[in-house]
Formats: structure tokens, C-alpha cells, sequence
């Protein structure tokens, strides 16, 4: 199994993302997100699975949450980027949330 996390290296959900990763030995490949900003290709897959609210990392929300509002609104403003993103196989999840993470693996064995 390999892993891509979209992060920056200064966030601490991102090391946890890396270290969670690289202790069970898994390969990982890091995009640093302020070295090089998601495609929008990736970002339209985490957002058709989670919905484009789940993407953004503001309060307040904007009400008009379509693919339409938020990618440009990411394009503009980076750091209003939910992360870490990952994606372990055909797998994706926003944020922090190792539970998720865990049932990757089970499911990969």
C-alpha cells in the first residue's frame, strides 16, 4: 500500500499524517502544499466524496458550497484548505482522522 498526503510541513496534523504513515512502514508520497498547490482534479475528488464544505477550513462556511464556489475560493486562499488530505489506495480522508486510517489498512490486508 502507498499514500499521498497533501500538507504543509509546519502543520502539526500533517506530522501526525507523516508519522502515522511511515510507523507502519508504508510508502508515502508528500505534496507540500506550499510548494506546489493541489490540482484541482485531486481536490474535486475529495470534495465529490465529502462534500466541498468538508474542504474548507473557515468559520463562517459560505452558504453556496458547489464545486463552482469552492475551487476558485481554494485557488485564492490555500490555507483555507482542510488538511491533511490522504489518500491511501482508492481510499481519501480529510483531515485529522487516524480511525478512518486504521480501517484502510484493515481493508487492504
Amino acid at each position: 500500500m502507498e499514500a499521498q498526503i497533501f500538507g504543509k510541513k509546519d502543520s502539526n496534523e500533517t506530522k501526525k499524517a507523516l508519522r502515522f504513515v511511515k510507523e507502519r512502514r508504508i510508502k508515502v508520497h508528500f505534496v507540500d502544499l506550499d510548494q506546489r498547490p493541489a490540482a484541482a482534479g485531486e481536490l474535486r475528488r475529495f470534495g465529490q466524496k465529502y462534500g466541498w464544505a468538508a474542504l474548507l477550513n473557515i468559520k463562517p462556511q459560505p452558504t453556496a458550497l458547489s464545486e463552482a464556489h469552492v475551487l476558485p475560493m481554494l485557488e485564492r486562499n490555500p490555507s483555507w484548505l482542510s488538511i491533511p488530505l490522504v489518500r491511501m489506495g482508492n481510499e481519501l480522508a480529510v483531515g485529522w482522522d487516524e480511525a478512518r486510517w486504521r480501517t484502510f489498512l484493515k481493508s487492504a490486508r
